[in-house]
Order: C-alpha cells, then sequence, then structure tokens
C-alpha cells in the first residue's frame, strides 16, 4: 500500500489528507467516494512517522504470527456469493450475509470491512483491493471479470473452482513431500544425537593419543564444536534468518526481485513455480477472453494474480506488444516463456478465431506438467536425499574409523 496526498476544495475552504490505496488510480476513486468538494490533486507521499513504526511493527510480528484465511472458508464463501447473486441477490446483502454465515474470524472481519466500503460507495473490486495478501490476486481478478461483464455469479462460480484446484494442488505438493521432509528430519536428529552424544566421547580418546587427524575426522570434529557450542546460536540464526527473508520478499521489491529470479533457477522448485505460475496466468487469461475482454484489458486483469516479479516482467512486455499492434502470437513467442508447440497452438486460435479454446488447451498443457511434477516429487528427490544420507554415512564411519585403525596399526607395532 502506498500513501497519496489529496487536496480537494469545499466551500471556499482547502483541504488536505492523506489516503492508503495501492495505486494512484485507487487512491483518486476512493478520494471521491470520501471527500466532499472537488478534487484538485492526488499525489504520492511519504508515510507518516507514526505510520512507519505502525507499519515496521505490524510486519515484523505479522511475519512470525501471520493469520491467514483458510482456503476451504474462502471457496465456500465465494461459492455462497455466487449462489446468492445468480439468485438476483444484490452483491451488498450477498456480502453483508456471507459475513454473518463465515466461522473464520479474519474473513468475517474482511467481509465486515468490505459491506462499510460498499455502503460508502467503492465497487467490489475496489474494496476487495485492500485486501489482496489476504484474499489472493485471483480473486480479484475474478471479482474484477464479474464487474466488467456484469455476470458475477459466473465469475464467483469460476472463481471458487480456480480456488478449488489451487487447494487441491497445494494439499497434493503437502502430501509429496511429506516423505522427504520427514526423512531429513529424521536424519537432522539422528545426526544431532551423534555430534552431541557420540562423538564427544571418541574426541576423549583422539586426544590422548595427540596423534594426526584425518581429514574426515577434522570435519566430523569441527561439525561437533559448532553443534556443541553455537547450536542455539545457530537455531536462532536460522529462524532469525527465514524471518527477515520473508520480511524483505514482502518489502523490498530489489529483494523480492533477485530472489523471484533465483528462485526460478533452482531445481525443481524453479519448474513447480514456473508451471503453477504459468497455468493460473493462462487460466484467467483464457476465461477473460472467453467473456469477450479486450485482448489489452485482459492481459491487465490477469497479470493481477502473477506474484513471481520475473514472470510478471517478462508477460508484461506482451501487454506492451499488443497495444503496439504486434500480435499476440509474436508477443508471447517474444517472451521466451512459450514452447514452440504452444506458439503454434495460439496461432492457430488468432487464425482461426477460437482463441480462447486453444489458450483452454495451453492452460491444461501447463497444469499437466506441474501436476506431473507433482505426482512424481519423491522420484525426483530421492537420488539427494540417497546421495546426503550416503554422504553423512561415509563422513561418520571415515571420520571414527580412520583414526582408530590408525591407532590399531600404533598398538601392534609396539
Amino acid at each position: 500500500m502506498k500513501y497519496y496526498e489529496v487536496n480537494s476544495l469545499y466551500k471556499g475552504k482547502r483541504e488536505q489528507k492523506i489516503i492508503k490505496a495501492p495505486n494512484r488510480n485507487d487512491a483518486l476513486a476512493l478520494a471521491k467516494s470520501k471527500t466532499p468538494g472537488v478534487i484538485i490533486s492526488v499525489k504520492e507521499t511519504a508515510a507518516p512517522l507514526e505510520d512507519k513504526f505502525l507499519d515496521l511493527k505490524n510486519q515484523i510480528f505479522g511475519a512470525i504470527t501471520q493469520r491467514s484465511i483458510k482456503m476451504k472458508d474462502l471457496i465456500a464463501a465465494t461459492r455462497q456469493l455466487s449462489v446468492m447473486t445468480n439468485a438476483g441477490i444484490s452483491i451488498h446483502d450477498s456480502i453483508k450475509e456471507v459475513s454473518n454465515a463465515t466461522v473464520d474470524k479474519t474473513l468475517k472481519e474482511i467481509f465486515e470491512q468490505i459491506d462499510e466500503d460498499l455502503n460508502s460507495g467503492l465497487s467490489l473490486t475496489e474494496a476487495m483491493m485492500n485486501y489482496r495478501n489476504e484474499l489472493g490476486d485471483v480473486t480479484i481478478a475474478m471479482v474484477e471479470l464479474g464487474e466488467s461483464t456484469g455476470n458475477m455469479s459466473e465469475s464467483l462460480a469460476k472463481l471458487s473452482e480456480i480456488l478449488e484446484e489451487i487447494e487441491a494442488n497445494r494439499q497434493k505438493f503437502k502430501k509429496a513431500l511429506r516423505y522427504p521432509i520427514t526423512v531429513m528430519i529424521a536424519i537432522g536428529i539422528a545426526f544431532t544425537i551423534l555430534m552431541v552424544y557420540v562423538v564427544p566421547k571418541f574426541k576423549s580418546i583422539f586426544e590422548k593419543f595427540k596423534a594426526e587427524l584425518p581429514v574426515p575426522t577434522k570435519i566430523l570434529l569441527f561439525l561437533e564444536n559448532i553443534i556443541n557450542q553455537y547450536g542455539w546460536y545457530l537455531l536462532i540464526g536460522i529462524i532469525g534468518t527465514v524471518i527477515t527473508i520473508k520480511y524483505l520478499i514482502k518489502n523490498n521489491e530489489e529483494f523480492k526481485k533477485q530472489f523471484d529470479t533465483y528462485i526460478l533457477k533452482v531445481y525443481l522448485i524453479g519448474n513447480i513455480t514456473f508451471y503453477a505460475t504459468l497455468s493460473r496466468f493462462t487460466l484467467v487469461f483464457t476465461e477473460l477472453i472467453r467473456a469477450g475482454i479486450p485482448i489489452a484489458d485482459a492481459l491487465d486483469t490477469a497479470l493481477l494474480t502473477l506474484d513471481n516479479v520475473e514472470l510478471k516482467r517478462k508477460l508484461s512486455a506482451v501487454k506492451i506488444s499488443v497495444s503496439r499492434g504486434v500480435s499476440l502470437t509474436e508477443s508471447f513467442r517474444d517472451t521466451g516463456l512459450f514452447e514452440g508447440m504452444l506458439i503454434q497452438m495460439i496461432h492457430a486460435g488468432e487464425q482461426s478465431g477460437m482463441l480462447d479454446q486453444m489458450l483452454s488447451k495451453v492452460t491444461d498443457y501447463f497444469k499437466s506438467r506441474f501436476n506431473d511434477i507433482i505426482d512424481n516429487i519423491a522420484s525426483y528427490i530421492e537420488p539427494i536425499l540417497l546421495a546426503f544420507i550416503a554422504a553423512m554415512v561415509l563422513l561418520m564411519a571415515l571420520g571414527i574409523f580412520m583414526p582408530m585403525w590408525d591407532m590399531a596399526q600404533a598398538v601392534k607395532q609396539h
């Protein structure tokens, strides 16, 4: 959220106030709905000092104790809104009813505030924009689609399907990672126990002989010293690093840009991020095209669903190219994100007038690639786990038994 200084003229008197909004257009819309008189200017300004301290405190504690909406409650609320709007009930009354019915406290507070914002004259998209982090970009994009087409119930129904698919993929991802995470935790506990209770006993034996120790033993003793002397500091450092990274991702644009670029290159995680993001983007873009939204506007809204800065930068160039008269096929080809087969499908869709159908097939392709990775994630991770376990066992064996062999040889010689 940014801060904007709003100058207005009311009954011959000039008034000034500060408004928080995601961008200038939203700030102008908020100013028109909440400020009497004529708006003279809206310009970005620095946050007040007390707000800076408050935001800093909230961000630090929020990184530790962040409240999030349960996806199943959001899906249920979205389906309820879809059914009620389809029955002809106004969106205002539907929001109020959902607010009363939901059991999620965070979601209830959000819908209560949205109800108040609707009363003050804001559109549903503008009201939800203040809760973008909680509701998600996909929700904002589909609500905007419903308002632009006038078919809110259909957009909300489609939104609930998209959210269900996202939640199903998330659960599938968690389930796939359960085995490797369990193995890693077990290895970590076993290694820590060995370092804390077993290695120190051998260390005292090695010190008595005052012999030159082999490299594996030196590494083992070095790790033992770090864990026993600085173990708690190490744990605090790891937790602090995770919190700092989360804070910087959320609040530092340059750091997030570098992090998002790097994460796409990480083994397995990069592919998961890539296919999940592209699948979501093309899904929303397809629905917008199917609803008859102009390509440039559809791209604008679909870009809202992108969280990865690097992918968003590349796909934002598509809108610029399309605005200059370049075909959608060429624009997508220039990003370097789409395979030749997908570019041919998009080209066929443009030429035949069935762009939405071809884009739907592109979405299915990205979805199938994502599902393939998730379904086989154990087979991708197992070689790494086996190599890691083998390295740990080898280090322990060589580190302990090599000096023992040397000592045994020395005893025989005497």
